[in-house]
């Protein structure tokens, strides 16, 4: 094979050519990188007063929900009403005239990070009310709770008493947030809701539930409280059986005959007949002096009965008893106790 040598003027030609178009090739390549990352910002500047996640949570309410409240910037559309369509329509914000003013039965309103509020529309500037609707600020995934404590088993606590529907549900306020308010209660089992009624300090509700109590549950129960302080909103939800809650109250009518046989009733709000809604009883005697969880305990057994005989040589502790579901092995009372010194005993 002969290697057959180019001239010396199409060799110079060809390095020339090959250079040029590396060269063009690697500007077309940073060209195209430079629009690519413009087009990125000019999207994402964009995208913060385009894109809307807004969803009317109950009358006059509506929740924009961000994935961070720094730097978000979005339109919310707002209208007064079908009735306003030919009103001359002036908005305010939280009571105040906005700047530059806004005019129309259908606007939109920028909200800046957690600048919501209520929006209020006027047949003038200063004129009749007609309408409003509160703009609430909710993160998406709602992952940052700072309205609610998260205190043992979670933000919020609910108990029951018994199997026949009712039960309660509560929560604690943040110190910083102690103004915070409830703006709606859910609670439905599968299709059907359940109503509630809010406490008078806003910390809980009280529900009532049609469910029979010789029904086996099927569905859980949810149920979510709305809070808000300020413009910022957050959801929290809680979701269980009937059965996973029902704490039988204190036991009643604890007392001591024969100076050593304590004897205690079932909970007058305990179901009836009782061989069917059983509970049974942890009965512990501890040293005087201390609680009735103290692990410096003298006895601990449980027992269907509702009298136990103390055969101990000490004079001086504490009996105590508690009661759960049998059947269940849900929550236990509160103890019922009665502290003995000698001869003395106090129920």
């Amino acid at each position: 094979m002969q290697l057959q040598l180019l001239p010396l003027h199409r060799q110079t030609l060809l390095t020339t050519s090959g250079s040029s178009v590396k060269l063009w090739i690697k500007f077309c390549r940073m060209h195209t990188f430079l629009l690519m990352v413009v087009w990125a910002i000019l999207s994402g500047a964009s995208s913060d007063t385009q894109q809307a996640d807004v969803e009317t949570l109950m009358d006059n309410v509506v929740v924009l929900r961000v994935p961070s409240f720094t730097g978000s910037m979005v339109h919310v559309p707002l209208t007064c009403g079908e009735a306003f369509q030919n009103e001359p329509v002036f908005w305010k914000k939280n009571g105040q005239e906005l700047n530059p003013p806004l005019q129309g039965n259908q606007v939109q309103v920028l909200v800046e990070e957690m600048k919501g509020g209520n929006y209020t529309c006027h047949l003038s500037p200063s004129g009749e009310y007609l309408n409003h609707t509160m703009i609430l600020i909710q993160l998406n995934p709602d992952n940052r709770t700072v309205i609610l404590e998260n205190r043992e088993g979670g933000h919020i606590h609910c108990s029951a008493p018994n199997y026949t529907g009712f039960f309660h549900c509560s929560w604690k306020r943040t110190a910083l947030r102690s103004d915070a308010s409830v703006v709606l209660v859910k609670a439905e089992r599968f299709t059907e809701d359940i109503p509630c009624e809010l406490d008078a300090d806003a910390s809980g509700v009280r529900c009532q539930d049609a469910h029979c109590p010789y029904k086996e549950e099927q569905h859980r129960i949810s149920f979510t409280v709305y809070i808000r302080s300020h413009a910022r909103l957050e959801a929290y939800t809680k979701s269980f059986y009937l059965r996973e809650i029902v704490r039988p109250s204190k036991l009643p009518n604890l007392h001591i005959s024969d100076g050593k046989v304590f004897s205690w009733d079932y909970p007058d709000t305990w179901e009836k007949p009782c061989s069917f809604f059983g509970l049974q009883f942890e009965v512990k005697l501890v040293h005087s002096g201390h609680p009735c969880n103290s692990d410096n305990q003298i006895i601990n057994i449980t027992t269907d009965a509702t009298k136990y005989e103390v055969g101990v040589k000490t004079k001086k502790y504490v009996f105590c008893v508690r009661a759960q579901d049998k059947f269940t092995r849900g929550p236990w009372s509160h103890w019922s106790q009665c502290t003995v010194n000698k001869h003395n005993v106090a129920c």
